[in-house]
């Protein structure tokens, strides 16, 4: 009998006991296995083991040897060597992904989670999330989607700092994404657009209140008689397209998107260090074949059936709406007045048009166009006017300074009569 310290678990020093009544005939085999939930066959075999063995007879076979689907030992140092050097700041899901890709070793999340672990690589545990009520889905894709933009060092140290615009579907999650220098009205307008282009015109839009989506204007007395509230550019646009705009009261209220960019700087940096991109053009080149494989494993499957995107109109259409566009009177001399710039209409017709409201569009890369009852009218813009030659300094301190300088006496009609008979009278 084996007197040395044998490890066991709670659930085999539980055993022991009613085992031992068994032995010792005070209780049967049929109610110790009902007692321990176990097979009367395997009360049997740990009861031989007790006879023989003694108590270590009943702890598991196979403590304190490795399992026989454990990964063999130099695997796991590969491994973690790859992980500390190409991959130190990935998580456990990605780094697996990443090996499986480009090592072609293929080992689960778990696995990498635990071995990462254990050497350090990885520490803390995930943080439970803030409770939020949960809104559900749309039922159909194109139903609603959600836009932002995330400013963010997407390269690193190895580039300068741009904004992703992003779109996600809120039925399915299928994202289209771009770059661009900044989150201005030209890269609304021109994801926006693109976007169209690739999938369809959405029901509608759910977006922040950044002045660029939402007009910070007041609504003056005739707009408010009229239950009309200022549009900004974008608004405007949309609405020409059809597309209800919603104004999130808060970030979190457009978690999908939020949560997307959380992804995605962490997910796609790590991608684009690897792939060593430098330039947003070949950020914009590698985002197409990410984005495939994105939304080929995350994307899911719409309540219902069917698309509710509309077909976009043609690019020329779709160009003059998504742009800027301000209303403009024309003078008498057929010009008009935009940004500080004198346009010229050109003939025919444009005397026709003194008075009258045109709509000047204002595209990207400073393309201009003006329109007139939706006809688009020939121009040209005229040169600055010159600025008025300024005063030498000498001159405008000379005219600046006071002089004195005597009045001539001024005498009148009758004053000079008297003067000459008193010198005639006087015989001089």
């Amino acid at each position: 009998m084996n007197r040395g310290i044998v490890t066991m678990s709670q659930k085999e020093l539980q055993r022991f006991p009613v085992l031992e009544a068994v032995l010792k005939k005070q209780t049967t085999q049929v109610e110790a296995a009902h007692c321990l939930s176990l097979s009367i066959r395997q009360v049997r075999r740990l009861q031989s083991r007790l006879k023989t063995e003694g108590p270590g007879g009943l702890a598991h076979r196979n403590r304190s040897r490795s399992s026989n689907r454990a990964k063999a030992p130099k695997l796991r140092r590969q491994v973690l060597e790859l992980i500390r050097e190409q991959y130190a700041d990935f998580g456990p899901t990605l780094a697996s992904e990443k090996l499986a890709e480009r090592q072609k070793i293929r080992l689960s999340d778990e696995t990498v989670r635990q071995w990462m672990r254990a050497e350090g690589i990885l520490s803390g545990r995930r943080r439970a999330r803030p409770h939020r009520q949960w809104r559900e889905r749309r039922a159909c894709l194109g139903q609603m989607v959600q836009m932002d933009g995330s400013h963010h060092r997407w390269l690193e140290d190895r580039g300068p700092e741009f904004v992703l615009m992003g779109y996600v579907d809120d039925a399915t999650g299928r994202v289209y994404a771009r770059f661009y220098p900044s989150e201005d009205r030209e890269a609304a307008f021109d994801s926006f657009g693109r976007y169209c282009r690739l999938r369809g015109i959405p029901q509608s839009v759910y977006l922040d209140k950044h002045p660029i989506y939402k007009s910070p204007g007041k609504p003056t007395v005739e707009e408010q008689l009229e239950n009309r509230w200022p549009q900004s550019q974008f608004e405007r646009a949309l609405s020409e397209l059809g597309v209800e705009v919603i104004h999130a009261n808060s970030p979190q209220a457009k978690g999908r998107v939020e949560r997307l960019f959380k992804t995605f700087q962490d997910r796609l940096v790590k991608e684009m260090r690897l792939e060593k991109i430098q330039s947003p053009g070949e950020a914009n080149r590698f985002l197409k074949g990410f984005l495939v494989r994105y939304n080929g494993r995350f994307s899911r499957v719409a309540r219902q059936t069917g698309n509710l995107h509309r077909p976009a109109p043609a690019a020329r259409v779709l160009a003059e709406i998504l742009c800027e566009k301000e209303p403009r009177v024309v003078a008498n001399d057929g010009t008009i007045q935009i940004h500080g710039q004198h346009v010229q209409l050109l003939p025919p017709g444009f005397r026709s048009l003194a008075k009258k409201a045109v709509t000047v569009t204002l595209r990207p890369k400073g393309r201009m166009g003006v329109l007139y009852e939706g006809k688009e009218l020939a121009y040209r813009i005229l040169p600055r006017q010159p600025r008025r030659q300024e005063e030498p300094e000498r001159f405008r301190a000379a005219r600046s300074t006071p002089t004195t300088r005597r009045s001539p006496i001024r005498t009148s009609r009758r004053a000079t009569w008297w003067s000459k008979s008193t010198i005639r009278k006087s015989g001089a």
